[in-house]
């Protein structure tokens, strides 16, 4: 079945550009790249244009998330499944698929109301290697498992959250049923994948914003602990501290960001297992410093 086949690029929207571009930079050792206008910046982490793009609006939340098919057979055949499941979806213009620097897009909500931007063909700037904003003993792992992951906050039921992953070809489930101390009650997480890393996306409970964390992944474990130096020299909250995730088995931390939801910086990923399977802790670490958690529901 045509799948998409990963998380490819985000738009974010921010009302603090030059913080963004600070931050981006010398916390998470992205390269910033001038936009079209004044008030957008793009923002790479490997040979592609751009896998964030930030544009100043003061929303300070996701605006589009992009997923990747393979080529053009494909985008048409997911486009004709999601008519043919009653999904509304449009097929995106030359001018706006110019403007995301994809061959070419299609645009379809998901059941959250989040903006879903199915593209195919980006721009891959081989001529151009990516150049970190600060020092790094590596590199950003991207490849076949696409720029990262990212924690949503839910605004549907879980039923029709997979049924809309579903039919993108994603594959996945509850992964989490976690008590902690901030709720009262167990709390679900949701995760889903479509290549070699173990989610590309996961849904929590309701929050303050439409994303709760970002998370890139190191390709040596020095670089998380050489963040994990820069963010408290820089005195950003730590919100959730070090620790491994028990599905992913991800060795991370998460902090603050500009626009007030958080980045995770990790090591060590797994694969998907392939079959469903669920836990109530992470393997170690990843306490909530409670005094910065005002906003924040849980990890993932």
């Amino acid at each position: 079945m045509t799948s998409v086949t990963e998380l490819g690029h985000i738009t974010l929207g921010v009302s603090n550009l030059a913080a963004w571009e600070g931050f981006a930079a010398s916390i998470l050792g992205l390269e910033v790249m001038p936009g079209e206008s004044a008030g957008v910046r793009y923002v790479r982490m490997d040979y592609w244009h751009h896998r964030i793009k930030l544009v100043e609006d003061g929303s300070d939340d996701l605006l589009a998330i992009g997923l990747r098919l393979a080529g053009t057979l494909e985008l048409r055949a997911m486009v004709e499944r999601l008519e043919a499941a009653g999904v509304a979806v449009r097929r995106g213009s030359p001018a706006e698929a110019d403007a995301r620097q994809v061959l070419e897009v299609a645009f379809v909500t998901d059941p959250n109301g989040y903006a879903i931007e199915l593209f195919q063909g980006p721009l891959v700037q081989y001529d151009l290697p990516f150049h970190p904003g600060r020092r790094m003993h590596g590199r950003i792992r991207t490849g076949s498992g696409g720029m990262g992951h990212m924690l949503l906050n839910r605004r549907a039921d879980f039923d029709a959250i997979h049924a809309f992953y579903t039919l993108l070809g994603m594959r996945g489930g509850i992964e989490y049923r976690m008590p902690l101390p901030i709720m009262p009650d167990p709390v679900e997480l949701m995760f889903f994948h479509c290549n070699d890393r173990q989610h590309s996306l996961a849904f929590g409970p309701p929050g303050e914003k439409a994303v709760n964390h970002i998370m890139m992944e190191m390709e040596r474990f020095d670089d998380v602990g050489l963040a994990y130096d820069m963010v408290a020299q820089a005195g950003i909250p730590v919100i959730i501290e070090p620790g491994s995730h028990a599905n992913d088995q991800m060795h991370s931390f998460y902090f603050k960001n500009p626009s007030g939801f958080m980045n995770e910086i990790g090591w060590g990923g797994r694969k998907p297992t392939g079959q469903s399977e669920y836990y109530q802790k992470d393997a170690y670490g990843h306490a909530p410093v409670m005094s910065n958690m005002k906003g924040f529901m849980v990890p993932a």
